[in-house]
């Protein structure tokens, strides 16, 4: 039988070809995988911009039915009660939620480092909400606190103001649009409503308390908070203010309260940071029922991703907005606008924004 052999020739890809494409297919993925992060996170930020848009509308739906915006609990010494954002739940279609509460209880029992939540609340504190949470931020929406107890999160903190002079000590009137036990309105923001925040964003903390050497920073944005109580009296005064010794007694005014600290003299010094793994509730945006200045509130003394880590002093602090959005922060105004404020803002601009009444000239930002 005679064989007839074929004149084509097998076709097929030689090695060169294949590496070739491989290669060529790697740069396109190089190069649009930063395209589709970068959309994603386009995607997120708006989303945390919408999630503080609606905080307007309920601090505005609030202060509409109560003639005030939702005020903070004071803390006491065996007791602490709600936040501002738990008084709000109905007004974004939580009332559900809101009907497990009762606000003449107290929240939350026992002292600050031991904190455990009234029974009767267990389970709708440890809800976790979208709309607290910006989902930029990838830590977990729920954190474990003393006893096991879990509580849901949140990204948004309401300002109680500057944090200048001797307004950090929240159990007296302050310049922001809460405190303990406030009654502000809008008839109290004389600085004009487009010129003054009411809410800001954070990072929530994570991780477990540790010591570092002085002057050591932890890793940026700073999920853990400085502890800067030493030297300093948590005693109500006769005066506004927080009494010190020490390092902070520099920067204290005549009577002796801590007045317009330069916080990168004194944060060198400090050297336990706090996170809420250990079981307490010292973490940023740990809870979103609880009324402490750590878990939901803030204020504008550090400028947005302040390389200057925020500073916690008993139950209140210098602070400033953090997020995971590269370049700045969100920030909600009076008038219910959300503003992306850069890293670069001015300081003395950033705290006259989150005072309602200083009489400031803001001009653009």
């Amino acid at each position: 039988m005679t064989c007839f052999q074929s004149g084509r020739r097998a076709r097929g890809f030689t090695l060169i070809e294949l590496l070739v494409v491989i290669a060529i297919i790697a740069v396109l993925i190089a190069l649009l995988l930063p395209a589709v992060q970068q959309a994603r996170e386009a995607a997120r930020r708006t989303q945390c911009k919408n999630n503080l848009k609606q905080f307007g509308l309920a601090m505005h739906n609030y202060e509409s039915s109560f003639r005030m915006f939702p005020m903070a609990s004071a803390q006491l010494s065996s007791s602490q009660g709600f936040s501002p954002q738990a008084r709000l739940l109905p007004y974004f279609d939580q009332a559900n939620l809101q009907s497990l509460l009762d606000f003449s209880q107290p929240a939350f029992t026992g002292p600050f480092n031991a904190l455990v939540p009234n029974p009767a609340f267990v389970t709708a504190f440890a809800t976790p909400l979208t709309l607290m949470l910006c989902p930029s931020d990838p830590v977990p929406s729920q954190t474990h606190g003393n006893g096991g107890f879990v509580y849901g999160g949140t990204n948004y903190m309401v300002s109680y103001g500057s944090s200048t002079r001797t307004n950090y000590d929240l159990r007296w009137p302050t310049d922001g649009v809460v405190y303990e036990n406030s009654s502000v309105g809008f008839q109290s923001i004389t600085d004009g409503v487009s010129n003054t925040v009411m809410m800001s964003e954070a990072i929530r903390s994570v991780g477990a308390t540790v010591t570092l050497p002085p002057g050591t920073l932890p890793p940026f944005n700073y999920r853990l908070t400085l502890n800067g109580s030493s030297g300093v009296s948590s005693a109500l005064q006769p005066v506004p203010g927080l009494a010190a010794s020490g390092s902070w007694s520099v920067f204290t005014n005549s009577a002796g309260m801590i007045f317009n600290p330069d916080l990168d003299d004194i944060w060198p010094s400090m050297t336990t940071w706090r996170g809420p793994a250990d079981g307490t509730m010292r973490g940023r945006g740990v809870s979103w029922a609880h009324s402490g200045a750590l878990s939901t509130l803030t204020n504008g003394y550090n400028t947005p991703n302040s390389r200057i880590p925020d500073v916690v002093t008993h139950f209140t602090g210098f602070f400033g907005p953090r997020s995971m959005h590269t370049g700045g922060a969100h920030l909600l105004m009076g008038d219910g606008g959300v503003r992306f404020v850069s890293d670069n803002i001015d300081e003395a601009l950033h705290r006259g924004l989150h005072s309602r009444n200083g009489g400031e000239v803001t001009g653009e930002f």
